[in-house]
């Protein structure tokens, strides 16, 4: 599955060894959902993806994962985990940014030109 989104906080590394002697670690990061009601995802990294990957709060990320979940002391509890990650391009813009004073001078300054170029007769009385 696949899931788009901004990385909203990134929680500290975790690592361990398992049972089998075998080191491990995990990066936990949460990823913002974009919509009218945004919501937020809980997913790890493991392994060696966490340092490939090195996911920063603040970026626009499209995430390939997998849902899993366990039973620990008779309680069951998901696991999502992100096996592929994919910066968003930052879209850039050649239009300059205004501000919504400078786009009622806009319409106002396009109104007056339409009167100007028709004669300006167009008044009602």
């Amino acid at each position: 599955m696949e899931i788009a989104g901004k990385v909203f906080e990134v929680l500290q590394k975790t690592s361990g060894t398992g049972k089998n002697g075998n080191a491990w670690q995990k990066q936990e990061f949460v990823l913002e959902i974009p919509g009218q009601y945004p919501k937020k995802v809980l997913m790890a990294l493991w392994g060696e993806k966490v340092d490939q990957y090195n996911i920063q709060k603040g970026e626009e990320l499209q995430v390939s994962f997998d849902i899993d979940c366990r039973e620990y002391n008779g309680r069951w509890y998901n696991d999502i985990k992100a096996w592929n990650v994919q910066r968003k391009a930052a879209q850039t813009s050649s239009a300059p940014v205004t501000s919504a004073a400078d786009v009622d001078d806009i319409i106002l300054n396009q109104d007056i030109a339409l009167d100007a170029s028709s004669g300006g007769e167009d008044l009602p009385f």
